[in-house]
């Protein structure tokens, strides 16, 4: 199967999605890379009830509601804030020059700083209505600068549509698209109960995804590394931003998995490879040498 990815690889068919484990591959002093280690992050940042300290997405919502969202953001950008430097894998990634789309979901900056030598590139980043309202995602350069959109409105009705994604992008070799947001640039996240309400409300009808990675996604397969679909959170974001792809798909998931996964990898045509992640990406790394960076 390694030959298989290896191919669509070279061909720009794949799409790599990934989630908080590939975090994990960065070793000691890498960010927090499950749920549970940020939620005590943020839970020794700032009081929260007992019967919610292991609930992500409700802790985050407490400490938004009764310490300001400020607060929360704050908390999350200093869990965020001493990662490493990316690992072999995401340095590999970066350098290939056949990857037209990296959906990283997480909210570390390790796949930002292994693209950074590359001026071919850019960023489109999920952002909060607390904080963004009428936005459902910021465009940034490789420098971190903002790449501003047109925005527009909506028959009439003081409704902000999506705005176009900014005409330079057509210049941008890969695009590394942040659904939940990330460190930097501008420390967005999607990350409360609120949050994800706001987002779940309108993904199925797309509102939330850029046209840019509808339009990237059509007709290539996905290669989930380092990801869970054992909540409803996980797949709902899966299954809408992989929606009117292709109909072959890879997820490399370890050891026993719940019922509920392996319903959503067969409705949605995933084939499951059962390995280590890092013995994984160490062996497609190796039989697919990286291509020289733009």
């Amino acid at each position: 199967m390694i030959g298989e990815i290896v191919t669509a690889f070279r061909q720009g068919d794949v799409i790599p999605y990934l989630g908080p484990g590939v975090t994990a591959l960065s070793g000691e002093g890498a960010p927090p890379a499950q749920p549970e280690r940020l939620v005590a992050e943020l839970v020794a940042g700032a009081t929260v009830p007992h019967k919610i300290r292991n609930n992500l997405t409700a802790a985050a919502q407490y400490i938004e509601n009764f310490k300001h969202r400020k607060t929360l953001t704050c908390l999350m950008a200093k869990a965020f804030s001493g990662s490493p430097e990316p690992g072999p894998f995401l340095q590999w990634l970066a350098a290939q020059d056949s990857i037209p789309l990296v959906v990283h979901a997480w909210y570390d900056d390790l796949p930002l700083k292994a693209f950074a030598h590359r001026t071919d590139w850019g960023i489109v980043q999920g952002v909060t209505q607390s904080e963004h309202f009428g936005d459902w995602v910021n465009w940034f350069r490789p420098d971190g600068s903002v790449a501003p959109t047109r925005e527009f409105i909506r028959d009439g009705s003081g409704a902000k549509a999506p705005a176009e994604a900014p005409a330079e992008t057509r210049s941008w070799r890969t695009l590394v698209y942040q659904p939940l947001g990330c460190v930097t640039p501008g420390s967005n996240f999607i990350v409360s109960d609120s949050d994800y309400v706001e987002v779940l409300t309108e993904i199925d009808i797309q509102t939330p995804i850029p046209d840019t990675v509808q339009d990237i996604r059509k007709g290539r397969h996905f290669l989930f590394l380092g990801c869970r679909f054992a909540n409803q959170l996980e797949r709902s974001f899966a299954r809408q931003i992989m929606k009117r792809s292709s109909d072959r798909h890879w997820a490399v998931i370890e050891g026993a998995i719940t019922r509920n996964e392996e319903k959503f990898l067969r409705e949605q045509n995933i084939t499951r490879i059962d390995a280590n992640l890092a013995d994984f990406v160490a062996s497609l790394t190796q039989s697919s040498p990286a291509a020289a960076a733009a």
